[in-house]
């Protein structure tokens, strides 16, 4: 199949790729835009994997306040350049990640943030409501992995399920922007206020 300009031009307009990229994607995957998509995602999270040790200490603090001013979040997110912390896309998924912290609520950035003893309160008290509820003793352990998993997803920034598409969690969407924006992107730290909760 011939793969003509307008093709490339749309391929890259669906996906902000290179022409040059978007050439080969289509002709790898004999002209079919679905999979040219497909091709093109993969390649450029390849491409993020490969990025993740770089130094990443340029960036922005955004402020985000829900409205009535009821919770609010500070988020610190890092890149390799001030060039990309000052692009429209980094400063808009900054401002959605604080949107997503206000709405989401997690406690820590990631699972090896959660302390020992807390992950082990949590493994006595899946363990006991196991026993409890009859369990054999032989699947008590992967009942209480399991549940483990799902309350580091709920509790874990970069495992939740990104508020603007459940389908992708934040980490997934960080890399995927590693790869659009070229730069290794980092989740520095962030804190949630809500009014009159206890510290």
């Amino acid at each position: 199949m011939e793969i003509t300009t307008a093709m490339v031009k749309e391929l890259r307009e669906a996906t902000g790729a290179g022409v040059l990229d978007c050439r080969k994607a289509l002709e790898a995957t004999g002209g079919d835009f679905d999979a040219a998509v497909a091709y093109l995602r993969e390649k450029g999270l390849a491409e993020a994997a490969k990025k993740v040790d770089r130094a990443a200490r340029e960036g922005v603090i955004e402020a985000y306040v829900h409205h009535g001013s009821r919770v609010g979040v500070i988020l610190e997110l890092n890149c390799e350049t001030d060039f990309v912390a000052r692009t429209e896309e980094f400063r808009a998924l900054a401002h959605d990640l604080a949107l997503h912290i206000a709405f989401a609520n997690p406690r820590y950035l990631s699972r090896d943030r959660v302390p020992a003893e807390v992950v082990e309160e949590e493994r006595r008290i899946y363990r006991t409501q196991a026993l409890e509820e009859g369990k054999p003793e032989n699947v008590v352990d992967r009942i209480v992995q399991g549940k483990l998993e799902k309350f580091y997803q709920s509790v874990c920034l970069l495992e939740q399920a990104f508020i603007k598409d459940e389908d992708r969690t934040v980490e997934q969407v960080l890399k995927e922007h590693t790869a659009l924006l070229g730069e290794n992107l980092v989740v520095r730290r962030f804190a949630r206020y809500e009014l009159g909760e206890s510290i």
